[in-house]
């Protein structure tokens, strides 16, 4: 028998182990370049599944460029809604699908969400949420169409502006902007000032004339966020004129009631979403030598001494109440957004009619969900006879007067006493007023301490009917869910 070389015997044996190594490997390698050549080819088209919901939310922030109430893309009908997303070439390579959410009541938020999906790998799916909404006058605490002063004890959480001058002895959180370069301080004789400035120690220096560019210095013990001037106007007429529109909207489908016939109304708010409406028949008599010693016009104590019940009514669907007469307003509201207006036709600054705040208005929730606003055609009223300490969460308008508190006077005789002085009034919400703002004076009168905190929901979410100042959406978030 034939014997085999023991040398012969162990290279066949490597050759086989050897091979079937060099076969493991090769076929890793291949698995490995072939998962590669998948994850590739799959993150390209979980690329292109991006871009194609990302061109759906173009889509539709160019939709509702040109179609600003249209939230069912143009179908007439609930979505989603699918469209065909095609190449260079015409061939289509993928969809995208809309989900719309359309703003609440009085809202201008309108939430998309955008699914891509590419035709070569449907299992593949990119989706992406974007918030666009309209910007309200909200977007200020404080908006002022003439000069406004802010004295010492003044707390401000939110953007101020005026299209005058600004006086800010308090502390400001936010940015504090005016649109003139300088101006004469009326309580302050002396050579013009800067738009905005202060007289706190140390007062500011007098702005160089020509202005030269750049901005008044920094004090952020006073301004947290700087001061700004220069700055563009708002558009105070622009804002303004849709108070008879507000009118035709309550009398078509909100809650429209003529003139009382007496002193006004008094609304009462309630949570279960209604209000109680009474007619003022008498108001508080100033006592003796409690006078208007200003010589303010309007003048008078602005508080209820009787009135008469109405009745109960439900808040309208599309939340607007307008009443062609005085009104005054307290209560609480939840989960509700109301829009509360008052003024008289045709208009003419005799007749302008006002909204009293002398009770607290509150809101049951604080992220949103409860929005309301006052809209008045002349003033925001503080009467005489109001709380001590005030809380009013509202969003405040007055269109040709001003918001504030008259001086009750206050002498050694007592006069106004003991209502010519008030502890603090809280406001949460925003103010636009034409005239000059203010719920103190100089001498102590008024209230002593007050608190504005704007809320920050007001800006894309603003009450029905609220003064909108551009009539174009932004973009106001983007994310990748």
């Amino acid at each position: 028998m034939r014997k085999i070389p023991l040398q012969r015997g162990y290279l066949i044996i490597h050759t086989i182990v050897y091979g079937a190594i060099a076969l493991i490997l090769i076929t890793g390698l291949a698995n490995w370049g072939s998962v590669n050549i998948r994850a590739g080819r799959d993150a390209a088209l979980r690329e292109q599944a991006f871009q194609i919901a990302e061109a759906g939310i173009e889509y539709y922030r160019w939709h509702l460029a040109h179609a600003s109430t249209d939230y069912q893309d143009g179908a007439g009908a609930p979505g989603p809604y699918v469209h065909e997303y095609r190449d260079a070439t015409g061939a289509v390579i993928g969809t995208f699908t809309l989900t719309i959410t359309p703003p609440p009541v009085g809202s201008t938020l309108v939430i998309v969400v955008s699914e891509g999906v590419v035709t070569a790998n449907p299992s593949i799916t990119r989706r992406i949420e974007a918030k666009f909404a309209i910007p309200s006058i909200a977007k200020f605490a404080f908006v002022a169409n003439s000069k406004m002063r802010f004295g010492a004890g003044t707390e401000v959480f939110g953007p101020i502006h005026s299209n005058d001058g600004i006086r800010f002895d308090g502390l400001a959180h936010n940015l504090v902007t005016s649109f003139k370069y300088s101006y004469d301080d009326p309580d302050h004789s002396g050579a013009d000032e800067y738009g905005v400035h202060t007289h706190l120690s140390p007062s500011d220096p007098i702005p160089p004339v020509p202005p030269p560019p750049g901005t008044p210095p920094s004090r952020t013990d006073v301004f947290i966020s700087g001061r700004q001037v220069s700055v563009p106007a708002v558009d105070w007429n622009g804002f303004t004129q849709d108070l008879s529109q507000m009118k035709t909207d309550a009398q078509t489908s909100g809650r429209y009631f003529a003139g009382s016939g007496a002193l006004g109304y008094n609304i009462v708010l309630k949570t279960d979403d209604t209000f109680d409406l009474y007619t003022v028949t008498s108001l508080v008599s100033p006592q003796s030598n409690c006078y208007n010693s200003q010589n303010q016009s309007g003048w008078g104590t602005w508080s209820i001494a009787s009135e008469t019940l109405l009745g109960n009514y439900a808040f309208p669907a599309n939340g607007l109440v307008f009443l062609e007469d005085n009104v005054w307003v307290e209560g609480t509201i939840s989960s509700a957004r109301l829009t509360i207006a008052a003024g008289r036709f045709p208009e003419s600054s005799s007749t302008n009619a006002n909204i009293i705040v002398n009770e607290d208005i509150r809101y049951t929730n604080y992220d949103g969900a409860d929005v309301l606003g006052l809209i008045a055609q002349g003033n925001i009223n503080v009467g005489l006879v109001s709380n001590d300490v005030l809380t009013i969460d509202a969003a405040i308008v007055a269109k040709n007067g001003r918001a504030g508190r008259y001086y009750y006077r206050y002498a050694f005789s007592k006069s106004c006493s003991p209502y010519h002085q008030r502890d603090t009034i809280n406001l949460f919400g925003m103010i636009a007023t034409k005239e000059r703002y203010g719920f103190a004076y100089t001498d102590g009168n008024g209230y002593e301490t007050r608190n504005i905190i704007y809320d920050g929901n007001l800006l894309y979410g603003p009450p029905p009917s609220f003064p909108l100042t551009s009539d174009q959406y932004q973009t106001i978030s983007w994310r990748e869910l």
